[in-house]
């Protein structure tokens, strides 16, 4: 089992709960450019499965890697940390 990695996990914020049992979350982070030494906004979309269905648009979730569920579904949805007022 050398080759295993711990399940990587993010932050970010739901932008689509129009799927059932699905969430689009967009999470934004912060990558040094390798020459000039400046940080830049990158940004990305992934699909997390919410089985409950308990996260709404605007929500700030955390999504953890998983197996795959299908065929753009790699992550799944652990808890939601802040909801929209």
């Amino acid at each position: 089992m050398e080759g295993r990695r711990h399940n990587q996990s993010m932050t970010g914020v739901v932008v689509s709960d129009k799927m059932d049992k699905t969430v689009v979350v967009l999470v934004n982070r912060l990558v040094k450019h390798p020459i000039y030494k400046k940080y830049i906004r990158r940004r990305a979309k992934f699909m997390a499965h919410d089985e409950l269905n308990t996260a709404r648009l605007g929500d700030t979730v955390e999504i953890i890697q998983s197996r795959p569920l299908s065929r753009l579904k790699r992550w799944r949805l652990t808890k939601v940390v802040a909801r929209q007022a």
